[in-house]
């Protein structure tokens, strides 16, 4: 499955894990330690360091302690007379003010060790053959939940600790042990394929919830699909044309007015699209089979995050674009396998105003002189 590689979000999960701790107010310095060298080139794609593993602390015997033993030496005094924080990537909804709390609560010398964990009023059984035993309740009692002193149940998100206490220990629970309360909907932690689907749906939900305000640094929009219906006019002389919508030219112009540049990604080659995006203004890149590679390479240029791309998309050849940005948007029309990735779709189909309406989303749709219809159709 190799997890830590998997998105959710338009991120990977190593990717997430890294930006949670780059954002934590307390934390210095954020280290991967891997033995795998894709793992290790996304981490510093993120901001980490990274400490590669040695063979003997990279199989399925290793403990997570010794790796982290190892990576506190080899970074190095600094570290080993510090605060540790051991986050999983597992986790992918990390809260940074959480690990600043759980920090703060070790630096003061309120705790040795915090681990993260949620409340519940879970009552939990245990079975020996065919007949189950109440654990944390007595079966023949059934208090009223305001009645019941909650558990904790361990997230396995993040673990804060001295450590020279933990390297005294080699264990990441020594010494007063604190409970770092985090929001359920923090808490899920990523195990199997189902839990992996969960947690992408609620980046989905996240991404839906945002879409209309979150100003992108990027939109990328294919071209055929898009901006069009999907359909070519094949002259006699063997050219062809296609039908484009003024209100996605408007769109365009409204993007870019806000300071949001845009670019075409279109796998034909054909004038038709060098002269759509010139009349927009925009940058165009044509006679890409295989996108993702050209659009990362596009980005990384120009020292853009792909997590702050909106990409508009509606074929197959998309998908791993739509993968791999922060938003990805599909028209009502598009291939079923790019609306199982995405994160909106669109009311328009393709041809019928699908840049607009993004636009719209983007940047909210009743700006002043937005929709006057004489503006709309100038020069586009």
């Amino acid at each position: 499955m190799r997890k830590n590689l998997r998105r959710v979000g338009g991120v990977t999960l190593v990717g997430r894990a890294v930006r949670s701790c780059r954002s934590a107010r307390l934390i210095d310095q954020v280290v991967v330690t891997t033995d795998d060298e894709e793992i290790a080139a996304e981490a510093r794609l993120h901001g980490a360091d990274v400490v590669m593993r040695p063979a003997d602390l990279a199989n399925s015997t290793a403990t997570s302690e010794s790796a982290l033993v190892h990576a506190l030496h080899e970074i190095g005094p600094t570290a080993c007379a510090g605060v540790a924080v051991f986050v999983q990537c597992t986790s992918p909804f990390i809260d940074p003010a959480s690990l600043d709390e759980a920090v703060a609560r070790v630096a003061e010398g309120r705790a040795d060790s915090v681990f993260s964990a949620v409340e519940t009023y879970e009552f939990l059984w245990a079975t020996e053959g065919e007949t189950a035993t109440g654990i944390n309740h007595d079966h023949a009692y059934r208090p009223r939940r305001q009645d019941r002193a909650p558990h904790w149940r361990e997230t396995g998100a993040f673990y804060v600790f001295g450590a020279e206490g933990f390297l005294a220990h080699e264990f990441r629970f020594f010494g007063r042990i604190g409970v770092q309360p985090v929001a359920t909907r923090t808490a899920i932690e990523i195990d199997d394929v189902d839990e992996l689907a969960l947690a992408q749906t609620i980046a989905s939900g996240e991404r839906l919830a945002t879409v209309g305000i979150r100003r992108p640094g990027l939109v990328v929009t294919d071209f055929d699909g898009v901006h069009t219906d999907d359909r070519a006019i094949l002259r006699q002389d063997g050219t062809e044309s296609v039908r484009v919508n003024r209100r996605d030219g408007h769109g365009v112009k409204l993007l870019r007015r806000a300071g949001i540049p845009v670019l075409i990604l279109s796998t034909e080659t054909n004038p038709v699209v060098t002269a759509r995006a010139n009349k927009l203004g925009i940058d165009v890149i044509q006679g890409v089979d295989d996108k993702w590679p050209v659009l990362q390479s596009w980005l990384a240029e120009r020292q853009i995050d792909p997590a702050d791309v909106l990409y508009v998309g509606n074929d197959i050849n998309d998908r791993p674009c739509l993968e791999r940005v922060g938003v990805a948007v599909v028209p009502s029309d598009a291939h079923p396998s790019a609306r199982a990735v995405a994160h909106l779709v669109t009311d328009a189909a393709g041809g019928d105003g699908v840049v607009r309406e993004v636009a719209d989303r983007v940047l909210g749709s009743h700006a002043a002189g937005d929709d006057d219809p004489d503006r709309a159709n100038e020069d586009l």
